[in-house]
């Protein structure tokens, strides 16, 4: 896998702009197969920055229900990346 394969998208909800701001914590929406140390090259390569630690969370999608029907959200795997100290990502400033 490429390093643009591996990160669908950036997650961004008000936790995890609060922890970005706070923490220098960033958090990504990763493929389901992949592993912590192909996460941290995929960011690492793919936006120019340092990697301290990631984190990676497996996130069972909800039971949601319409009148009588019932259906499933998809699971998607959460990936919360520590930037080392000076590291910045540019695509969420203005």
């Amino acid at each position: 896998m490429n390093s643009y394969s591996v990160i669908i998208k950036p997650l961004i909800t008000e936790k995890s702009t609060t922890i970005r701001e706070r923490d220098n914590k960033v958090c990504f929406i990763v493929r389901r197969d992949s592993n912590r140390v192909e996460i941290k090259s995929a960011v690492e390569s793919a936006l120019n920055v340092k990697v301290a630690k990631v984190n990676v969370l497996n996130m069972v999608g909800k039971t949601k229900r319409l009148n009588r029907f019932e259906g499933k959200r998809s699971d998607w795997k959460k990936a919360i990346v520590t930037l080392q100290k000076g590291e910045k990502v540019d695509f969420f400033e203005g």
